[in-house]
């Protein structure tokens, strides 16, 4: 987003941010003779390319979730040793609370359903991180009109985004909004080569001097 700029919508803003380990258990063997194990690499690759399913054959077309597996780590030493375990690491994200019980579900189904067709095992441990950023309406029409004031326009059709946020905590407390402040052309955050743009603190702070007296002269 441009600096100066402000997004904001009512209604989810970012995903619920949930982070899952499954562990699969088969028997190790040579890499020669692979009749005589059950080889976990193979389930693992199996398990990943089936979870995939779940957004694309289970979830709502018109809901959005995403199920990644960022991690995969074996008990194999060698080039030529079956591994007999192997654990996935991964996040599901959601912007619907009965998508995140759907995903949470569909994962632990689908890798012991797997596990199971090739003799494996399968445990999975989902836990769950942030919940959706939710904007309760009346706040963020407040939050935005402010925005309006010191920027001029608003962008009210900016997109939820699927990366988790934690002041989703907060607005389960207390209604209240989140809103996007614009940083200009960067890279990602998170990614090594993004830059804070320092020409959007004086915009940043303009809104949030707005937001209090606002709210104070409405007291």
């Amino acid at each position: 987003m441009p600096v100066g700029t402000f997004g904001l919508r009512a209604g989810a803003m970012m995903a619920a941010a949930d982070q899952f380990d499954i562990h699969l258990k088969g028997k190790g063997g040579h890499a020669a003779a692979p009749h005589k194990a059950v080889d976990t690499a193979l389930v693992a690759a199996q398990v990943i390319v089936a979870l995939q399913s779940i957004v694309s054959r289970n979830v709502d077309p018109l809901k959005n979730a995403v199920v990644s597996v960022c991690v995969i780590e074996t008990d194999s030493p060698a080039y030529n040793v079956l591994p007999e375990n192997v654990r996935l690491k991964g996040t599901a994200r959601s912007l619907d609370p009965a998508v995140r019980d759907q995903l949470e579900q569909r994962i632990g189904e689908i890798a012991a359903g797997v596990a199971a067709t090739y003799g494996a095992e399968a445990r999975v441990d989902f836990h769950r991180g942030y919940p959706v950023t939710i904007n309760d309406a009346d706040a963020a029409a407040h939050a935005g009109a402010v925005a309006e004031a010191v920027a001029g326009a608003v962008d009210w059709t900016v997109e939820p985004m699927m990366a988790g946020e934690d002041f989703s905590f907060m607005l389960n407390a207390r209604p209240g909004a989140y809103i996007f402040l614009g940083n200009g052309d960067s890279a990602m955050l998170h990614h090594p080569a993004y830059d804070f743009n320092d020409e959007a603190l004086p915009v940043g702070a303009s809104w949030l001097a707005g937001m209090i007296e606002t709210r104070m002269s409405a007291a």
